[in-house]
């Protein structure tokens, strides 16, 4: 990846995490660290901190946020998440509506058949475990959800706390799939798995055409993105 323009210098020696404020922080050289909007960063499990320290701790001359996934969405969940829970839970399951395991290729029957494979178990997963019960479909003319399904799932995850919405919300736009974001949540599917299964039609592609440089760095950056928030929800269960 390339190197970030305005990386600032890295103004510290070390990180770790600490208790503050009935949680835990990411400690600077002994000073917590703050997030965008200012207040101090206040995690809800040592472990949790513990992840997010050891990306700062692993910075060199320079600090990188683009590179610090785990710092970022801790962001995100403190100062967005926090004050637009609606608008969160909204919009995964918006995502639920037109869930990626939902759209199976017509052709080819090889496709078909690893779509099948491994997008059935989970759709089924979903629906014995939580009577979420989404309707797949061949090809790509829109399938309406049912919409007692659509609502278990809105409860599902407005009972979450920040963090693990955040988490949710992150994994259906690394996934395109709710259900695949839950199930890596529930620890049904662990999260390099649920990125591979999210991108079965490219794999298929690539193993009929190749893959070049610049398709395989953004596919390795989205991978470490998904074993990142496998760690984010092992880290909050803790």
């Amino acid at each position: 990846m390339a190197a970030e323009p305005d990386a600032p210098t890295r103004f510290y020696k070390s990180a770790r995490a600490a208790p503050l404020d009935g949680g835990f922080a990411v400690m600077l050289d002994g000073r917590a660290v703050r997030t965008p909007k200012g207040p101090r960063l206040v995690l809800p499990t040592e472990a949790l901190a513990g992840l997010i320290a050891a990306e700062w701790d692993g910075q060199g001359a320079t600090v990188r946020l683009g590179e610090m996934a785990a710092t970022r969405l801790a962001f995100t969940a403190a100062d967005g998440v926090a004050a637009a829970r609606a608008e969160t839970c909204a919009e995964i399951v918006r995502y639920a509506g037109a869930d990626l395991l939902c759209y199976f290729a017509e052709a080819p029957q090889g496709l078909v058949a690893r779509q099948t494979q491994l997008w059935t178990p989970l759709l089924d997963w979903a629906d014995e475990t939580h009577g979420v019960r989404l309707i797949p479909v061949a090809g790509i003319i829109h399938q309406s959800q049912p919409e007692a399904s659509l609502a278990r799932l809105a409860r599902i995850v407005g009972a979450a706390d920040d963090f693990v919405l955040a988490g949710l919300a992150y994994g259906v736009g690394l996934f395109g799939s709710a259900i695949l974001a839950l199930a890596v949540r529930e620890g049904q599917i662990g999260a390099e798995a649920a990125f591979d299964v999210s991108r079965v039609d490219e794999a298929f592609q690539e193993e009929q055409w190749g893959l070049d440089d610049e398709a395989a760095a953004r596919t390795a950056h989205r991978r470490k993105e998904a074993i990142m928030l496998g760690q984010w929800f092992e880290a909050l269960a803790v």
